[in-house]
């Protein structure tokens, strides 16, 4: 119905002026208008300019005002000859009239608020307000004046009409030719496709967004941290099992059985299996002795160290548990896996979340090796350069450093992990000479990757809140801080890659005999 009312107007006229005036005198829903001629004007049947009016509406306050009568005539209107008194007059009225209509009353000088009585200061009024709003509503047009006053008072609001005004377009037919959008088989079995007008081809179009899966923000830093450990030379620790004793846990570790971390509240424990069957015994005794007696310098813990404390089987709390398993096998690896430790969850922890660790066995290795391949390794994986290194107690190092990096973005230092190097308590009773040395260095997984994603609760990243749309967006970031092929490059040239030349680097001996 529309689209024959604009065609066949125009099959006779020149123009529509204005779509607005066009559908009321046709008693036609403007919008349908307004779709038709937007559709004609694609096909180039029409040619369409926008037409723009500002126009005053009324508010859903102004709309009850004008229904109603204004606040102020209102209240007027509520007081009685006589007089009222404040609480009688609040009584009788909206609190909201009440309020507004004081104000205004007083304004006007039309009411006197006494201590004792309120009363009125003129016999009538003339409500001025709802005669304006009426005006509005019926299209009327006011003076400036009454249009600000009402609309300080946000009574009324400004809306943006939209029409169009049209002409004959260069396609200008009185009824639209049905084009085909499709050449099937019977169009060509009957010949009519020599006749048939198809639809045009927007090659520029975008077509459907493909739906596909991501890969989590965690595995993507997985994958980046592993690259950076293989190229410069480690080979990964196999970490398939989260099942520990405490033996490999906490005693090779040189860690007391009173140690806090060891308690129930910190540790999870499990019930079945609830001991491990087979320990390395000729090492087991080499690891007590040590902690009752001390040895290799040490005085030792000096108490009675019990062997069904180090059989409990646990839910490992670090990957360090599978580094003293590898260094009693004289190897050299980095991991990367999943820890539990009992504790509170909050924005910033997890009862299980990733750890990241490296470490180096060689020769005559000091603390400054370590630093140095700190100093390597950190702009490597985050793109933070600016290290600065605090002293710091952990069982099984000495000495132990904290980590800390300048982060640009929050302006501030933050700690992105921990190192040191591992006590002899811990590495001679492996067997490993005593000239030997094993610095390593460990940190989470999740902490780097919220600060690369600007995420600032853990529950975001890790969990069943993760937004899917994170996932997407995560390739740019990704590529932009680690770039695979400079990272090769960069090893190539400074670290060499290959482990014989690394142990004759002087800036960075990280290599192994």
């Amino acid at each position: 119905m529309a689209e024959d009312a604009v065609l066949g107007f125009l099959e006779k006229n020149e123009e529509i002026s204005d779509s607005g005036d066009f559908a009321a005198e046709r008693g036609i829903n403007h919008n349908d208008i307004v779709d038709i001629i937007k559709s004609l004007h694609g096909f180039r049947l029409v040619d369409a300019q926008d037409i723009k009016r500002e126009k005053w509406v009324l508010t859903d306050e102004g709309k009850t005002y004008a229904a109603a009568g204004s606040p102020e005539v209102q209240l007027f209107l509520a007081i009685p000859p006589e007089g009222i008194s404040r609480e009688e007059l609040q009584r009788k009225v909206d609190p909201s009239v009440y309020k507004i209509g004081c104000s205004q009353a007083m304004k006007n000088k039309w009411v006197e608020m006494g201590k004792q009585l309120v009363s009125k200061k003129v016999q009538n009024v003339d409500d001025k307000v709802k005669d304006l709003l009426i005006r509005i509503q019926d299209g009327k047009a006011i003076d400036q004046d009454d249009i600000d006053t009402l609309k300080k008072r946000k009574l009324i609001a400004p809306q943006i009409w939209k029409g169009y005004s049209v002409k004959k377009g260069p396609n200008d037919a009185p009824k639209r030719k049905k084009v085909a959008t499709d050449l099937t088989r019977e169009n060509l079995q009957r010949g009519d496709w020599k006749e048939l007008e198809f639809k045009e081809y927007n090659f520029s179009a975008k077509g459907q967004p493909t739906e596909g899966g991501h890969l989590h923000p965690l595995l993507k830093v997985r994958q980046q941290l592993k690259m950076i450990f293989l190229q410069m030379g480690f080979e990964e620790m196999p970490t398939d099992n989260f099942v520990e004793s405490s033996f490999w846990n906490f005693d090779a570790l040189f860690q007391p059985q009173q140690h806090p971390a060891r308690d129930s509240h910190d540790t999870f424990f499990l019930q079945a299996p609830s001991t491990t069957k087979t320990l390395p015994e000729d090492y087991v005794e080499r690891v007590k002795r040590v902690h009752e007696f001390g040895g290799y310098g040490s005085r030792g813990y000096g108490y009675d160290w019990k062997r069904e404390e180090a059989n409990k089987n646990l839910l490992q709390t670090h990957t360090t548990a599978v580094s003293s398993r590898m260094l009693y096998l004289l190897a050299q690896y980095f991991s990367i896996d999943r820890v539990f430790r009992n504790e509170a969850v909050d924005r910033t922890h997890l009862a299980e979340f990733h750890q990241i660790e490296g470490l180096v066995c060689d020769r005559g290795l000091t603390l400054g090796d370590l630093i140095g391949v700190l100093l390597y390794f950190h702009p490597l994986f985050s793109g933070m350069s600016k290290l600065r290194f605090k002293p710091a107690y952990n069982p099984y190092t000495e000495p132990s450093v904290e980590i800390f990096s300048y982060h640009e973005g929050f302006k501030k230092w933050v700690e992105i992990g921990n190192s040191g190097m591992f006590r002899p308590e811990m590495l001679l009773p492996m067997g490993l000479p005593e000239d030997v040395r094993v610095i390593a260095w460990g940190l989470s997984l999740e902490r780097p990757t919220m600060i690369l994603y600007g995420i600032d609760n853990i529950r975001d990243l890790f969990g069943h809140k993760v937004q899917l749309y994170l996932l997407s967006i995560c390739d740019l970031l990704i590529n932009t801080v680690f770039d695979v092929n400079w990272i090769a490059f960069f090893c190539h040239l400074v670290l060499q890659v290959d482990l014989g030349l690394i142990k004759r680097n002087p800036i960075c001996r990280i290599g192994i005999d």
